[in-house]
C-alpha cells in the first residue's frame, strides 16, 4: 500500500506542501517579528492539517482500492454462476422447465444484485466514515489551538 501514496498525485501534492511547511517554519523560526506572535505555532498547526488532510486521503484511497478488489471478486464470481447455469439451462428439455428457470434464475440473479449493490455501498460508507471522522477531529483540535494562540497573544 506504500505504493499507492506515492503513484496517487494528491499525496505527491501533500507531500510537497508538507515539505514547504517545514522550510517555512526553519525560515520562520529563524525570523524574530515583533507582532507575529504563534507563528512556529501556525505552522505547526499547518503541518498538522496536511498531516490530516494525507491521512483521510489515504483511507479513503485504501477504501477504494478495496471497493474495487471486492467488485472484482463480484464479477469474478457472477461470471463463474452464469457459465454454471448457462450449462444447467443446456440440459433442460421442455419450454415449461426453461421458462421456470429463468425465473429462477432471474430471482437469484436480482437478489445477488442487491445485496452485492448493498454490500459494495457499505463498503464505501465505512471509508468515507472513517476519512470525514478523522478530519472533524483535526478540526476540532485546531480551533482549539486557534483559541489557546488567542488567549495567549
Amino acid at each position: 500500500m506504500a505504493d499507492t501514496q506515492t503513484s496517487n498525485p494528491f499525496s505527491v501534492a501533500i507531500n510537497h506542501a508538507m515539505q514547504a511547511a517545514e522550510e517555512m517554519t526553519r525560515m520562520l523560526t529563524n525570523i524574530k517579528l515583533p507582532g507575529t506572535p504563534g507563528a512556529t505555532e501556525l505552522m505547526d498547526a499547518h503541518k498538522r492539517n496536511l498531516e490530516a488532510m494525507s491521512a483521510a486521503n489515504r483511507i479513503a484511497l485504501e477504501g477504494a482500492q478495496t471497493v474495487a478488489r471486492r467488485h472484482m471478486e463480484i464479477v469474478q464470481q457472477t461470471m463463474t454462476e452464469l457459465s454454471d447455469q448457462l450449462r444447467a439451462m443446456a440440459s433442460i428439455q421442455t419450454p415449461t422447465e426453461k421458462a421456470a428457470k429463468q425465473a429462477e434464475l432471474l430471482k437469484s440473479a436480482f437478489e445477488h444484485a442487491a445485496t452485492n449493490t448493498k454490500e459494495l455501498a457499505d463498503m464505501i460508507q465505512h471509508a468515507n466514515q472513517e476519512a470525514v471522522s478523522l478530519l472533524n477531529k483535526r478540526f476540532t483540535e485546531a480551533m482549539d489551538e486557534v483559541k489557546t494562540l488567542i488567549e495567549h497573544k
